[in-house]
């Protein structure tokens, strides 16, 4: 077999599927966790300079919000090393791979073991809905915040007291009602709409969100590989169990039709 031939061949063991979908999911991670992570950040800074300037009325958000960012390492790493870990089980569940090593057999251990992350797959997948949805309520925040000052700023806005237009964070639940001053109105809200941290974090929350929708496509992916390559792991195992019964009642004839014919002769 020549070079040439042989890359071919080691190309074809690529599972090309579980590469795509790792490495959409670590990017979807990747911009949930960094995008996420400087928003909580920047989202701080803004509460605490317009929103609740006394340190005590915010110290539960602040601390939540740590909390929050600590949980981001924990996703990143624990998904870094289980994308890792299920491309290696497309490597290991490849038909091509098991081309090139013929006398490959499937085990109860090896089925058991794609059973288990079709299983944890799945749980991963509703999770990651659920984190997709808590992603997109800062996004309507900030959204609900900027578009309120887009109105203010329009020439074709007809209002005849700016001030009188308010946002209240204390109505989203996210600092308490005793916090101070905790609104910004008219001219105060269009500055805080200026803000680098406002600008900044509105766009990495969507980013972040965007990051969570792909993860969740790609744990999707992942889940239809898995179940693929589970049904072949089961359907191989018959094949083996079928082939294995076929050439013991080959050998079984072959030993009658031998001890026939030692019959025959010593007959004849």
């Amino acid at each position: 077999m020549g070079c040439f031939e042989c890359c071919i061949k080691c190309l074809g063991g690529v599972p090309y599927a579980s590469l795509v979908a790792t490495i959409l999911c670590f990017s979807g991670v990747a911009l949930f966790c960094g995008c996420g992570h400087v928003a909580l950040t920047g989202t701080v800074t803004i509460l605490e300079n317009h929103f609740s300037k006394v340190t005590s009325d915010n110290a539960m958000l602040t601390d939540i919000i740590q909390l929050m960012q600590y949980i981001i390492y924990g996703i990143a790493s624990f998904f870094f090393l289980y994308g890792i870990i299920l491309l290696a089980e497309g490597f290991y569940t490849t038909s091509a791979v098991k081309e090139l090593h013929s006398e490959f057999k499937t085990t109860i251990c090896g089925r058991c073991i794609s059973g288990m992350f079709v299983f944890l797959t799945y749980i991963l997948g509703v999770a990651w809905l659920g984190v997709f949805g808590f992603s997109a309520v800062p996004v309507f925040l900030f959204y609900n915040m900027w578009s309120t000052c887009a109105a203010m700023k329009s020439p074709m806005a007809n209002f005849t007291n700016i001030e009188s237009i308010c946002v209240d964070a204390r109505q989203y639940g996210i600092i308490p009602w005793n916090a101070t001053p905790g609104k910004a109105c008219g001219s105060t809200l269009g500055d805080i709409c200026n803000t680098s941290e406002f600008y900044l974090s509105y766009h990495l929350y969507i980013v972040a969100c965007a990051g969570a929708g792909a993860t969740v496509i790609a744990l999707i992916h992942f889940l239809m590989i898995l179940s693929a390559n589970w049904a072949y792991l089961k359907d191989a195992s018959h094949m083996h169990a079928y082939q294995d019964i076929k050439m013991k009642e080959e050998r079984e004839l072959q030993d009658i039709t031998s001890r026939s014919k030692e019959c025959l002769n010593s007959y004849t």
